[in-house]
Order: structure tokens, then C-alpha cells, then sequence
């Protein structure tokens, strides 16, 4: 038997009118990343100085100053030829410097004059051995025949007085100011001669078996490959040979006469004033630190880093 369900209108009334039910909420949407605010700068603290790095900079210096000054005076008070004092020279110097540059007559010409006469001399010779020397240094540290031919000549002329090469220049130029400028070139060269062969002497032998491998032609050797790695020892020799120039100009010039420092020194002598031959001892002395000074920096800018140290 089939039964039958029947509702009361009054349920299905009652059904419809019920309230749905409440939806679902959506899916709340994930909120985008915030940027994270950058942290303040920290103030910038000042570096204590270092008082004592700095004392030890400047004291030694001047301690040797205050010595030197020191023994100076005590010699000149305890001389009875007149040596002049460090103050008296102080005054002189003033002097001398107030009109560096005045001429009146071949022999009577101011202190910045004579040390640019030196400056030319030492400038044309060490010009001169440099265009020898350092072409030379290449061919005799390339090549051990040469090497071995003049080796020998260099080791028996190298240690003779550069003012032994004077009597010899007067001879053959017949005039001071070339035979001064020839013992300044014979003097120079030696220094770049022995550096730059020996640069070229200590370059890597892988180098050279590359250059081979590669069939390299011998400009391309000496440019890309023997030049830079010369370079530290060639700039070695420079150097060396502009000190030696400045040492022997003042010695050749007070053999030979005429207008440069060598030559105000012994003028300066003759005329019995000490207090401008300890001037130019002076100037001397600074000029060949500022020369020393610019080929160190100037050697520096050319170095490789693991020569330089």
C-alpha cells in the first residue's frame, strides 16, 4: 500500500516565509606588503685623532733640525774664522732671496739664475744619456752576445770619478759648458744601462716561450711584452742617475767656471762669504729632494702593485 504525505498548507506557508540563510562571507582579500621603512642613518661619529701618530711625525723631523741647528751654533761660537751663525745666515738668506734673479755681468748673477744653468746642464745630459743608455740596457739585457761583449767594459768604466771624464771632455768639445754636459752624460748612463738590462734579464721565461709559440716579431716583444715589465727597473735607474747628475754638476761646474751653482759656490769662496756657501749648500740639498721627490712619484704611477712593495 502506498501511503501518501501530505503537508498542511499552512507548513508550506510558513517554509516559504522563513528568512534564507545569511551568505557566506567572501574570502577576505590578502592585504599587499607594507615597505618597511628604512632604518635612520646612524650620525657620523668623528675618528679620534691620534695624537700620538701625529707627535711621532713631526717631532722626530724636527728634533734633527733642532740638533743640526743646535751644533751649528755652537761651532760658529767657538770659531775664530768667522763662521757665520744660524741667525746671521738666516738674515743673508734674505737677502740673496729678495733678488734671485738679477744680472749684472757674465760672473756676478743671482742665486735663481746659476741653479737654472745647472738645471739646463743636467737636463741635456741626462736627456742624452737616457736616449743611450736605456736602448742600450734592452739590447744588452736581450741579447747575451751583446751582454757578454760589453759587460766587461761596463764593470771597467762604471767605477771611475765622473770628474775624471772632465780633462777628457775640455779636450775633445773645447769648451766648459759641453765638457760640463759630457761628464754629466757619462755619469748618467750607467745607472739606466745596468737597471734596464737587468729588467730585461729577469723577465719571466714563460713570457718569452709565449712570444716564441705566438711568433711574435721583435718590436712586438719589446712593446707588449719586455717594455712593461721593465718598466719598474727602468724607472729605478732614472732615478738613480738624475742624483748622480745633480751631485757631479756642482763639482764640474766648480772646475770649469762660468754661471751655475757649482760655480757661485766657488765665486762665493774666493770671495771669503761663507754664509752664502752654506746657502747654497742649502739650496743644493732642496733642489735635488724636489728632483728625488718628482721621480719617486713619477716611478709610483708606473709600478705594478707587487713591485711596488
Amino acid at each position: 500500500m502506498v501511503s501518501a504525505v501530505f503537508h498542511s498548507p499552512l507548513d508550506v506557508a510558513a517554509a516559504q516565509s522563513a528568512p534564507s540563510a545569511p551568505p557566506k562571507p567572501a574570502a577576505s582579500k590578502v592585504a599587499a606588503p607594507q615597505p618597511v621603512p628604512a632604518p635612520a642613518p646612524e650620525p657620523r661619529t668623528r675618528a679620534p685623532l691620534d695624537l700620538r701618530a701625529f707627535w711621532m711625525r713631526v717631532l722626530p723631523p724636527l728634533a734633527g733640525f733642532g740638533l743640526l741647528l743646535l751644533i751649528w751654533e755652537v761651532v760658529a761660537m767657538k770659531s775664530t774664522t768667522g763662521f757665520p751663525t744660524p741667525a746671521a745666515t738666516w738674515q743673508q738668506a734674505v737677502t740673496v732671496f729678495s733678488d734671485p734673479f738679477y744680472s749684472k755681468g757674465p760672473n756676478d748673477q743671482g742665486v735663481g739664475w746659476n741653479v737654472l744653468s745647472s738645471l739646463q746642464r743636467v737636463a741635456m745630459g741626462f736627456g742624452l744619456a737616457a736616449l743611450v743608455g736605456i736602448p742600450a740596457g734592452f739590447a744588452i739585457g736581450r741579447f747575451e752576445f751583446l751582454s757578454r761583449m760589453f759587460n766587461p767594459l761596463i764593470s771597467l768604466l762604471r767605477p771611475v770619478s765622473p770628474l775624471a771624464w772632465l780633462p777628457i771632455g775640455l779636450l775633445v768639445f773645447k769648451g766648459a759648458n759641453p765638457a760640463a754636459i759630457w761628464t754629466i752624460f757619462i755619469c748618467s748612463i750607467w745607472p739606466m744601462v745596468i737597471n734596464t738590462a737587468v729588467g730585461v734579464q729577469r723577465v719571466p721565461t714563460d713570457y718569452m716561450n709565449v712570444a716564441k709559440v705566438l711568433n711574435l716579431s721583435e718590436w712586438k716583444i719589446l712593446t707588449k711584452i719586455l717594455f712593461p715589465a721593465v718598466l719598474p727597473y727602468m724607472l729605478t735607474g732614472v732615478r738613480l742617475a738624475v742624483g748622480t747628475a745633480w751631485l757631479v754638476i756642482v763639482a764640474a761646474e766648480m772646475l770649469t767656471g762660468g754661471v751655475g751653482i757649482g760655480f757661485w759656490v766657488w765665486d762665493e769662496w774666493n770671495n771669503l762669504n761663507v754664509a752664502n756657501i752654506i746657502i747654497a749648500i742649502f739650496v743644493i740639498g732642496i733642489v735635488g729632494l724636489v728632483l728625488e721627490f718628482a721621480l719617486i712619484k713619477l716611478a709610483t704611477a708606473f709600478t705594478f702593485e707587487e713591485v711596488k712593495s
